[in-house]
């Protein structure tokens, strides 16, 4: 994604391979100042991101289309969300854990922000 941080380390050419690609951008006419944003995360097997902070405005929807995804949010437990499974992260969550859970089948998740339309980086990385 190249909005700004990005959720991984580098945006791939092939969205089927690796990395993170925007797939949707659009004002949500019906509520001013805000818009639905859609990200295709892809992931290698055993492919991890680093942790990362997301905007402090931003909410958001996660849905694994494919593989399975280990996921942490600051203070929770770890989750193993596989194909058809669902989770939100509330504005500024500190995603400590994302990662492909298979070492051998790729993994995609898309992820659905619902932010502020001149939001700035969606996704920050620890130092």
């Amino acid at each position: 994604m190249a909005l700004g941080a990005g959720l991984l380390p580098a945006v791939a050419a092939d969205a089927s391979d690796s990395g993170v690609v925007e797939v949707f951008n659009h004002a949500i006419t019906n509520n001013v100042g805000k818009s639905l944003i859609a990200v295709e995360v892809n992931y290698k097997p055993g492919e991890k991101s680093p942790s990362h902070w997301h905007s402090k405005t931003a909410f958001i929807m996660a849905y694994v289309v494919s593989g399975a995804i280990r996921s942490q949010i600051e203070g929770e437990s770890v989750h193993v969300y596989e194909a058809g499974q669902t989770w939100y992260e509330n504005p500024g969550a500190h995603h400590v854990i994302s990662e492909n859970a298979s070492k051998t089948e790729p993994a995609k998740l898309l992820a659905i922000f619902v932010d502020d339309t001149t939001h700035g980086a969606l996704t920050t990385f620890d130092d």
